[in-house]
This record gives structure tokens, C-alpha cells and sequence, in this order.
């Protein structure tokens, strides 16, 4: 019985032990990061029926630039959208910055202004939270402000 007693507790300290090792906190605290990018790439794959319809695909490739800085690209980033209904999307994304890659995902409408959530990241943006916000500035090429507001 003491036996028994021993090994479940040993195993409780086991999994307790495991799991603050595998969680973890933000690589950042909070965190405002503004650049502009220019789109380069896009492409919108029709599936079913000729036109706009649910599941037809787009494929977004834009860079991003922080002219205040320098004005050679500084990153970029890729964005998948999935069609539901009329113009509704389904979309994830990964922002590529120097020190690590931000996730990105969520539902937009239009894309003259929308919001994602930050759903994580990688090196700088480990387990980064917060929303990303994108303004379009200009139309030929298509430009935009994305605004990254993040909370840890």
C-alpha cells in the first residue's frame, strides 16, 4: 500500500515537474511594433464554381519596411485566407521580423482595415500575444500600415 502511495506521488511530481517545464512565459512584455509593407505577391485559387465562392483561396506575399530605420525590406510575411461566404475569410498568417516570427489569424471582411490576433511567435516573440491592426495606405502598388500591439 505505501508502495502504491509512493508511486502515484511520484508521478504527480513527475507530471507537475513536466508541465512547468513545458509551459512557458512571453519572450516580450509589452510591445508596439508599427511597419509598413508593400504587397509582392497574391494569388486566388478558384475552386468550384468560375468566381467567388466558399473555399476559394488566397495567397498574400508582402514586405515589410520600417523606413525610419532603413529603407531595404526588414522582413515579410505571408497570409493564406480561405473564402466562407461573399467576401467573409478565414485567415492565418506568419510575420517574419529579424528576431523571430509572429502567428497571426482570425476572420476579416474587407481588407481596407482589419484586425488578427496575435496567436504566438518564435525567438524575440516567443509565445507572443496581443492583435495585429492593418490600414490599406495606397492601392497600385498595394501598400499598407500594420500595427502589432503586444501584450506579453
Amino acid at each position: 500500500m505505501l508502495r502504491r502511495l509512493l508511486l502515484v506521488v511520484a508521478v504527480g511530481v513527475v507530471a507537475v515537474a513536466a508541465g512547468s517545464r513545458w509551459s512557458s512565459e512571453a519572450g516580450t512584455g509589452p510591445a508596439i511594433i508599427r511597419v509598413t509593407n508593400k504587397q509582392v505577391r497574391y494569388a486566388r485559387i478558384d475552386v468550384g464554381r468560375p468566381g467567388r465562392t466558399p473555399g476559394d483561396t488566397e495567397v498574400i506575399v508582402q514586405l515589410l519596411y520600417n523606413r525610419r530605420v532603413t529603407p531595404k525590406a526588414i522582413g515579410h510575411s505571408e497570409l493564406v485566407c480561405t473564402f466562407t461566404l461573399d467576401t467573409s475569410r478565414s485567415c492565418r498568417g506568419t510575420i517574419f521580423l529579424p528576431r523571430g516570427q509572429l502567428v497571426v489569424g482570425g476572420s476579416l471582411r474587407f481588407r481596407q482595415i482589419y484586425a488578427l490576433a496575435v496567436l504566438g511567435g518564435t525567438g524575440l516573440y516567443d509565445n507572443a500575444r496581443g492583435m495585429l491592426t492593418v490600414t490599406r495606405l495606397g492601392q497600385n502598388p498595394r501598400r499598407e500600415l500594420m500595427y502589432l500591439r503586444l501584450t506579453g
